[in-house]
């Protein structure tokens, strides 16, 4: 019996031994032989996290016969090779930086598809160009236009590039870089070719809400803002908050008032920004500007760094005042108007005559004739917008299960609750790119 049982135990299968990864000389090696970009992946990809360091710092290090590898090697016929190059030698720790014709040569001539089997290590490439080690960064603009435009397999993929980008071009102030961009519709998310992050979506619409707002286009930098801080998840993010200040600031701008947020808003966002100056300004707006002045400037470290929009909006008050007299008078003296909106009449004559955002014409008496404009919506208009806000909405919720399903995320967020520090996420980092005195 005993023996028996001891037969039992030792012949027990054992787990075979993990599959230890090739020297890094080998991988080199193979990089030059090219074996094609299916197996160079995998060979790469072989290394477990505790090696991951061995093989970058080898990479950082290589030269090929004395020369610089990225010089060497082809970006059309080698791409996963130049990836794993590329990534390496971009991140702090290099001390050996990519030079710019290399970057440039590769963004431009790169196979998507054989990127698509390196999507992380591209990915930390781009963020790296994002937070640019050159002194010039706006150079850089170039290439990762051409990795977010050529990468997705469709201009409506967002992709983890995309936030890099626009982080770049707002950085740079060179806004009108990301219209092509931001131009497409997002319309699929496929975590298998980026490693997207839902603090990704949210930078995302952020930047470009900057970025829109930077060219006075402020229709879409507010559908950008509102995707932004509505967007649902278990918690609350900070740069949402953010994005609801400027919200509020470009609404003003477009309607003269706020518009109250959707309701599936986190409430915690809706109520501080109610309880916050932003909401003030927007409960007394529209006013005179020599009292909207006086608002500003007794909280002027809380609109600190949205100086820039804020002052647009104490611009445009006597517009709105205007527009308000229109509801009440069908003709009114130029002189009286003057009075009311506490502003001078060639400012008035020219808000009315020269910009057409009062509908009114005046005599050579100084009366001012106030009538209403019809704004014309047809079907179409409106049967297209609930389309494509149905079709946001889907996709932000697919975004949140997806991150749901995440252990890290699920970590942080019960850490958030464990530490009672209300449910903000802060670790964007958005506010070392996006400086609101873009908006003067």
């Amino acid at each position: 019996m005993s023996l028996a049982g001891s037969s039992n135990s030792n012949t027990q299968a054992q787990a075979p031994p993990a599959e230890q990864p090739p020297p890094v000389e080998q991988v080199l090696q193979e990089i030059v032989n090219n074996p094609g970009a299916a197996v160079l992946s995998k060979l790469l990809k072989s290394y477990p996290s505790k090696d991951k360091d061995v093989r970058d710092n080898a990479l950082r290090e290589w030269a090929l016969e004395g020369q610089d590898p990225l010089s060497v090697l082809d970006p059309v016929t080698n791409t996963v090779g130049f990836v794993y190059l590329l990534a390496a030698r971009s991140e702090p720790r290099s001390s050996r930086k990519p030079a710019l014709v290399d970057v440039e040569r590769f963004c431009a001539h790169f196979i998507p598809e054989h990127a698509r089997l390196a999507p992380e290590r591209l990915m930390t490439f781009a963020t790296c160009l994002s937070t640019s080690w050159d002194p010039n960064p706006h150079l850089l603009l170039g290439p990762l236009f051409d990795l977010v435009t050529r990468y997705p397999p469709t201009p409506s993929h967002l992709t983890a590039l995309h936030p890099a980008f626009l982080r770049l071009c707002v950085r740079t102030h060179h806004y009108s870089a990301a219209l092509p961009v931001l131009s497409h519709p997002i319309l699929h998310i496929e975590t298998s070719i980026s490693p997207l992050t839902y603090n990704d979506n949210l930078i995302y619409h952020y930047a470009g809400g900057c970025a829109l707002g930077g060219l006075k286009k402020w229709r879409e930098a507010e559908e950008f803002f509102e995707i932004c801080a509505s967007a649902p998840g278990q918690a609350a993010a900070a740069i949402q908050l953010e994005a609801l200040k400027k919200l509020t600031l470009v609404q003003l701008i477009l309607y003269g008032k706020a518009i109250p947020p959707p309701k599936y808003t986190h409430p915690t966002l809706v109520r501080l920004s109610k309880n916050s100056p932003y909401g003030n300004l927007a409960r007394m707006y529209p006013a005179p500007s020599a009292e909207l002045q006086a608002f500003v400037t007794k909280n002027l470290e809380v609109f600190r760094l949205n100086a820039g929009l804020v002052e647009q909006v104490v611009a445009r008050a006597p517009r709105w005042l205007i527009k308000k007299l229109t509801s009440t008078y069908l003709t009114l003296n130029l002189s009286d108007i003057a009075k009311q909106v506490q502003s001078n009449t060639e400012q008035i004559r020219s808000t009315i005559i020269d910009t057409g955002e009062v509908n009114a014409s005046i005599s050579l008496d100084d009366t001012v004739t106030f009538s209403d404009t019809v704004t014309q919506f047809t079907k179409e208009d409106v049967e297209s917008a609930l389309t494509e806000a149905q079709e946001q909405a889907k996709l932000l919720f697919k975004l949140e299960r997806e991150m749901q399903l995440n252990k890290e995320y699920l970590a942080k967020a019960l850490k958030h609750k464990d530490e009672g520090s209300g449910g903000f996420d802060d670790e964007v980092g958005f506010s070392s790119w996006a400086e609101e005195s873009m908006f003067g």
